[in-house]
């Protein structure tokens, strides 16, 4: 089963911190990483006025294979974000700056919702961020929930906030 997950960073040295999830995510047991978008620059989505100043965002999509269960390896990526310097605790408000997040957006035909893990994503259809880099790879994928392809879906976003090409190879 393919899963399709989102990075985003915006502390830092961003496009490190995308290469380093990436890395260790392609180290977990009975996973693959077949293949990856661009990264992208986006402007700071849904954030408060005061998180303005940091850097805009780095964002790529991954698509790997697992083995695992999609909960043990929700757990992985959960460690991973930790282990690269994510600190829950600090962040007071949605969407403060961070140095690494890891969505699980889609996992083939799965649907699940529970209180600690939705897939698909329940927002990543509104989010160019996500969609963008996602059509890029994955332009005729249909993730459960929506009856369009991801590059229709695209074709329907605004072109605002803008997502724009930062580097092709990362």
């Amino acid at each position: 089963m393919e899963i399709c997950l989102s990075l985003g960073s915006d502390i830092g040295d961003r496009l490190s911190y995308l290469k380093k999830a990436k890395d260790l995510i392609s180290r977990i047991k009975d996973t693959t990483v077949i293949e990856h978008s661009a990264a992208y620059e986006t402007e700071p989505v849904g954030t408060m006025p005061m998180q303005q100043q940091h850097l805009h965002y780095l964002n790529a999509v991954i698509i790997i294979k697992s083995g695992m269960e999609l909960r043990a390896l929700a757990g992985e990526l959960f460690r991973i974000e930790k282990e690269i310097g994510r600190d829950r605790s600090r962040e007071t408000e949605k969407n403060s700056p961070r140095v690494i997040d890891i969505d699980v957006i889609a996992a083939g035909s799965l649907v699940i919702e529970t209180h600690d893990l939705t897939v698909p994503h329940p927002r990543w259809k509104t989010r160019r961020f996500v969609v963008e880099p996602l059509a890029e790879i994955r332009p005729g994928l249909r993730i459960p929930g929506t009856d369009k392809t991801v590059a229709e879906l695209l074709l329907a976003l605004p072109k605002s906030p803008k997502v724009v090409l930062y580097r092709e190879e990362w």
